[in-house]
Parts: structure tokens; sequence; C-alpha cells
């Protein structure tokens, strides 16, 4: 939980890259993520050198990251610095002009020399210092340090405010999605200790963060035995994208997280062959970028196999089902054209999830979710991959309210602790604001008490005959019901005659209200 100090901190930090002349708030994340990657390198170092004092033993080399005694030397310069100059807890106390020409020459560079030692480490290639004063990285690093992130949890909040922090959409279509909508997908999904986890548009890795904090949380044995904490920092957690900049910040963000060695890699997810992808994960959590269309010859043949279109948003819904193996489960986010569109593409693919494949629920969400980036209708759409059907009764969500505004200021409708997934008991004012532990109690329910709801209700089941006697069509809008007002009216004759018993008093106000106005 990000305290008001905390935030007050953070906010000052940012406000002095915009007031430095930074205002583009993507770029200023990359730099606060390459700073706090610099801080946490001298605070390994730290760790190490500490356990070298109380074991007697000198430092593995592997883990000596600032040599003592020892130079660094940048390419292409006369002269180097002792490794010891190049760590946070030296350069942070020298003066502004020396720790700038420091963090620019010398340890920029030596981000980029690290870049193949680590996962964490290979996103920082091109790593390049845009502050431009000595200045502004004077305070950027004074407003940094002075943030307490000692333990896991309040280094990953911090960074999630950040994140919050970026408003405005980023290269590419991409936006963040909320974390109470990603905390929401994966409370749904459930992730299991062994499970394998991939985002194939992970931009921040806010779904694979959100999965590891649910494993952290329900499953704490996956940390404590060898075999699954193993399988939780090496194996479980992928993810791809092709923006290096996001790569960056969703590398940085699982590693605050605690996720020590995910997969978070350079790939265009549409463009690539995924042979050696195929059927290797069981969960997929995702909101990828739909940007509208591709070129036949840039997509990836797999693809245009199981659906021929130039569609993005039905393109990476047939690499979901391409990359999941038989059994693995998907929770993703479309828009909902995906839904109803007429266009053969379109109805093949909703076929293909009825039919061949296990369709298990959509949440269709307010309009408003993704402002300011975005107004576009979107839904949860929620499936199991069989290769041989299943589908019996599709689950659908009416979800009207996520607990905050749906305009561009997207204000808190509910204090904190109502807000979100896990609130229980909401009611009444309460739950007409926040949808969000109603859908996840219901679809918790979806094989009991939910089958015997009405489409009337804001949650319903449908039938698989009636599904694909429709088409396959899987608006909410096809299926629900809507109840109109019953209340019964006097017949027009009868309001006529009572309005005419009152003549005298409604043309005695019509004038009253004539001169009022004059």
């Amino acid at each position: 939980m990000v305290t008001g100090e905390l935030k007050r901190q953070i906010d000052a930090v940012w406000n002095d890259f915009w007031s430095g002349g930074i205002s583009n708030p993507l770029e200023v994340m990359e730099q606060l993520t390459y700073l706090l990657f610099v801080k946490a390198l001298d605070e390994q170092q730290t760790l190490a050198e500490n356990k070298a004092n109380r074991t007697g033993e000198p430092i593995p080399a592997e883990d000596d990251i600032f040599p003592e005694e020892q130079v660094f030397q940048p390419e292409g310069r006369a002269e180097g610095r002792p490794y010891r100059d190049l760590r946070w807890s030296w350069f942070k106390s020298l003066p502004p002009a020396e720790m700038f020409d420091i963090v620019e020459n010398y340890v920029f560079p030596f981000l980029q020399q690290r870049a193949d030692e680590s996962t964490h480490a290979k996103h920082m290639t091109g790593a390049k210092l845009t502050i431009p004063t000595p200045g502004l990285l004077q305070k950027a690093v004074d407003g940094l340090d002075a943030v307490e992130m000692q333990d896991r949890d309040t280094k990953g909040d911090v960074y999630e405010y950040m994140l919050s922090k970026i408003a405005s959409a980023g290269q590419n279509g991409q936006f963040r999605t909320p974390r109470h909508i990603i905390e929401l997908m994966v409370e749904m999904m459930a992730p299991q200790p062994d499970d394998v986890i991939c985002d194939p548009a992970s931009g921040t890795c806010g779904f694979l963060v959100g999965a590891g904090e649910y494993i952290r949380r329900e499953h704490p044995s996956a940390l404590t035995r060898p075999a699954a904490a193993k399988h939780f920092h090496n194996g479980m957690f992928s993810g791809y994208d092709f923006d290096n900049t996001m790569l960056r910040i969703g590398s940085m963000n699982m590693q605050l997280h605690g996720v020590q060695n995910p997969n978070i890699s350079y790939r265009d997810s549409l463009a690539e062959d995924h042979a050696g992808d195929a059927e290797a994960y069981s969960l997929i959590l995702a909101n990828p970028p739909f940007a509208g269309s591709l070129d036949y010859e840039g997509t990836a043949k797999g693809l245009l196999q199981v659906v021929r279109t130039k569609k993005t948003e039905l393109l990476f819904v047939a690499l979901f089902l391409r990359l999941l193996r038989p059994g693995g489960r998907a929770a993703v986010i479309v828009p909902d054209g995906v839904l109803f569109g007429s266009t053969k593409a379109h109805k093949e693919l909703r076929r293909i999830l009825v039919e061949d494949q296990k369709l298990d629920g959509i949440v269709s969400l307010p309009a408003g979710v993704f402002k300011p980036y975005s107004g576009v209708s979107t839904a949860i759409l929620i499936f199991t991959k069989t290769n041989s059907g299943g589908t019996d009764l599709v689950w659908f969500y009416d979800l009207q309210a996520d607990g905050f505004s749906l305009d561009d200021k997207r204000t808190p409708l509910l204090h904190d602790d109502r807000l979100g997934v896990l609130g229980e008991g909401l009611s009444g004012d309460e739950h007409s604001a926040n949808n969000l532990p109603d859908v996840l109690t219901r679809w918790r329910e979806r094989g009991g008490l939910e089958m015997e709801r009405t489409p009337s209700e804001q949650s319903f089941c449908v039938s698989k005959a009636e599904i694909s006697a429709d088409g396959y069509d899987l608006s909410i809008n096809r299926y629900k019901e809507i109840v109109y007002d019953e209340t019964e009216y006097a017949p027009p004759a009868e309001i006529l005659d009572e309005l005419a018993t009152h003549e005298t008093e409604i043309l005695k106000g019509i004038d009253q209200l004539k001169s009022m106005l004059r």
C-alpha cells in the first residue's frame, strides 16, 4: 500500500522531470527505470559484501558487480574510473556536475556492457541518459533515494504507482490495463503453482505481476519448496513485446515484485513463427493492442491457417489458441466487435471457440474502463482449449460499474477499502458503484446457482444450442432481456379530464412564470 508520504515523494520526482523539460510520461518512466536498476545493482553488491563479511569467504566472481580496486573503462574513452565510483551509494553524494559525468559516461555504458548477464540486464541494451542537466539528475537521484523501498511489497507498490502516472497512450496503441481489471481476471483464473503463464503483448507486465502476487498469497509453499520456487522464478512467466521501452519497464516491474528470471523478450507476436511456443502455456492473460489491420505477408502463416483475416483482434485470439496446451485456459480482453462482427473470419473464429474449444464466459465491460486512453467497448473473453469441444453453457455478466467514474477523470466512487475485487459485502449503492466482487462471486457459482438465473438479471447462462442458432453471436445484448417499467397509467382521456379540472391553477402558474422571466 502506497502511503500519502510515498505518493508525495514520487509526485515530487515526477514533477521535477516535467519542470526540467521531459514531458513524455514514457520517457520519464524509462529514465526512472534505469536509475532504479542502478540502485538495485548497488543493493545487490551490498548484500554480497555483507555475506562475505559474515562468512569470511570472498564474493564469487559472478556476484561481484563492482569489483574492489578494479577500473571500468568504457570503449572509446581514454581513461577509466574505479568500479566503486559507479555505485549509487557513491555517486549520489557527489556535486551535480561530477555525478552527471559519471552517470552519463560510465554508469550507462556499464549497463550496456552488462546486457547479456541477466534477464533484467539484457533490456538495458541501448540504455541512454536523456536527463538533460546535472541539476535534474541530482533531483531525480535524491528523490528516489528518499523513497523507502526496503521490502518487496513496497518496491512493487511504488513502481505500480509510478506506472499509474503514465497518463497518455504509448506507441502502437499500447496503454496500461487498470490494475483492478487485471486483479479481476487473475482471480477468475486462479493461477496454480504449476502453471506456465504467458502474456504475448506484455507491456508493463501487469498481468504477469498480478499472477505472481496471487501465487504468493494463495500458494505460499510455492516459494518455500525448492522445485516449486525454481519454477516460479525461472519457468512460470513469459511476456513478449516489440517495444523496447515497454520491455525495460515490464522487466523492472517483475524484478521489483520479486521474480528473479522471467522470460521477458522482444517479439512481434503476430509476425513471427510460433512453432517453438505452440502449446507451451497453460494460462494466458492478455490485453493486446488492437491497432487495426496487418498485411498478410507480415503475418505468421500458422495464424492465418486458423482464421484468414487482416484484423489484429482476430489474429490475437488465434494466437492464444495456438500458444495454449490442451486443457490450458485464457482470460483476454477483446473489443466488442469480436463478439458480433459479421465477416466470415469473425463468425468462423467464434464457431471455433464454441464448437471446437470450450467457451466458459464473457464479461461485458463498460465503455469507460479504458479512459482516458480509449472509449471503445470491450469484453473479457474466457475459454479453455480442448480441441474436442466441451461448450455447454456460456456464462455472461453485464459489468456496469468498476468502482470509478466512467469519464476521462476516472474518479474513485468509493473508499479505497471498498474498491477492487476482494471487497466483501457490497450491496445497494456500493454494488451499484463497484460490481467487481459480485463478478467474482457469481463466476465461482456458475456451475450452481448461476444456472438458475434468468436473462433479465445481471448474470445468466446461455446454452450452446441457442448460441449456435443465433449464428454464434456472443454479444450480451443478443441474449439479455430488458425489463420494462410495468407501472400502469390512466387512459389519456382521464388524464386530460384531470388537467381540465385544474385549468385555472395551471394558467395562473404560467402567468406567474412569464412575469418572473420579464
